[in-house]
């Protein structure tokens, strides 16, 4: 292969690297099934990531939080239940402070 080809290919892996990859959404399902290879079959987080397209970034994070939710994981770590409690208790007090505040000018 010579040097231009080479240097070719270098700039369009760099070019495909510096576009994001849209957003996407998983079921819960299937991210039980990805944890599942891991924490169940005992197969690497990189080679479940990869055989799923995901980042392997984001099959650690489903891992972990697994663990949190099973009781396995790091002490004081909010489970999936905790953090949907602590979503909806902030949203309703942002919602109480926008009518505190609405109410006080009138």
């Amino acid at each position: 292969m010579d040097t231009l080809h080479v240097a070719c290919e270098e700039t369009q892996m760099e070019a495909n690297k510096s576009q994001k990859r849209p957003r996407r959404q998983f079921t819960d399902e299937f991210k039980a099934g990805a944890v599942q290879q891991v924490l169940g079959e005992g197969r690497s987080s990189a080679d479940v990531a990869r055989s799923l397209d995901l980042t392997r970034s984001a099959l650690d994070q489903w891992v972990k939080q697994a663990l949190v939710d099973s009781g396995k994981g790091v002490a004081g770590a909010l489970t999936t239940s905790e953090r949907e409690e602590l979503a909806q208790l902030r949203s309703e007090n942002r919602r109480l402070a926008t009518f505190a505040t609405g109410s006080a000018t009138t």
